[in-house]
């Protein structure tokens, strides 16, 4: 069993901190939603993101990548990890609450856990993989229901795309690790986001128009949080808790961000949520928990 760092008061804030920006995006999305559109959502959080990361990377005088192949990977990444999945997150809660998609977005690391499986050979499927992975697919079933198969609707598709977005950025997990271990983390970020605005800001321009940037207070504070918080500063804080807690503890952001999401839809927009989804989430939670192993080897101890 992998062994996992033990986790400082420090970094139970950060991993508390995180939590809370990316749980508060789902909320950021469905109010920014009521005044722009999908792609341009979605272009100012990662055009707004990329610039703050070049920023940080000027500031701290890292090295700036100018190998084009480099910059295809960056490419591939960008739009596996963020014009994808932003877009089918944002477009899925134009149809389900934002605490929905929380819930199927949890099943990132499910995915997460097979696309590696597929495509490393030390990442193979252990027993307690396979379980946690069967639980993790029993609650996206549970989450979206047998309704999906009755009556497909708008709604029935919105949670699909949901599920695409987890796959995208499940992908997007094998992908770094292959092409772009090599490099520092933010460096990979700035790039990233550099080449999904790239790519996103052309299709905003196209679907949506251009901009007015006559929004309300809400729809502002929603882009910033966006950008500024949900992009930015989440990844220096992502790869901070990598480095000092370790890959493992990651889990637990994702067990956090599903009930800040939710708490967040609850108060703010009055979003209520069917049984099947909380059961859904269950499942999900008790998967992540039988991949991470800790909760298993705890049980084995006081037995």
């Amino acid at each position: 069993m992998t062994h996992q760092k033990t986790l400082s008061r420090q970094s139970w804030a950060d991993l508390a901190l995180l939590s809370l920006i990316w749980g508060g995006s789902y909320l950021a999305f469905s109010l920014a939603l009521r005044e722009i559109g999908v792609f341009t959502t979605v272009a100012f959080r990662v055009g707004g993101g990329a610039v703050l990361l070049w920023g940080y990377i000027m500031i701290r005088r890292l090295p700036v990548p100018r190998d084009l192949r480099l910059w295809g990977a960056f490419a591939v990444m960008g739009i596996l990890n963020n014009a994808i999945p932003f877009t089918l997150i944002a477009w899925g809660q134009l149809y389900v609450p934002s605490g929905l998609a929380s819930i199927l977005n949890a099943s990132t690391a499910v995915f997460g856990i097979v696309i590696a499986a597929i495509v490393f050979s030390d990442e193979r499927l252990t027993a307690r993989k396979l379980l946690g992975v069967g639980l993790g697919f029993a609650g996206v079933s549970a989450t979206i229901g047998l309704d999906v198969l009755r009556e497909f609707n708008l709604t029935s598709l919105a949670q699909i795309a949901l599920i695409g977005a987890s796959i995208s950025y499940a992908c997007a997990g094998s992908w770094g690790r292959k092409m772009m271990s090599d490099l520092p983390p933010q460096v990979s970020a700035a790039g990233m986001t550099t080449m999904a605005t790239l790519f996103m800001v052309p299709m905003a321009l196209y679907v949506d128009g251009r901009p007015t940037l006559n929004y309300g207070i809400a729809t502002w504070g929603a882009l910033i949080q966006l950008a500024v918080f949900a992009t930015a500063w989440a990844y220096l804080l992502y790869y901070r808790i990598l480095n000092t807690a370790g890959s493992g503890n990651l889990l637990l952001v994702t067990l956090m961000v599903t009930p800040i999401a939710i708490a967040l839809g609850a108060v703010v927009l009055g979003e209520e949520l069917n049984a099947s989804a909380y059961v859904g989430f269950g499942f999900l939670a008790a998967g992540l928990l039988v991949i991470d192993g800790r909760i298993l080897q705890r049980i084995r101890i006081l037995q």
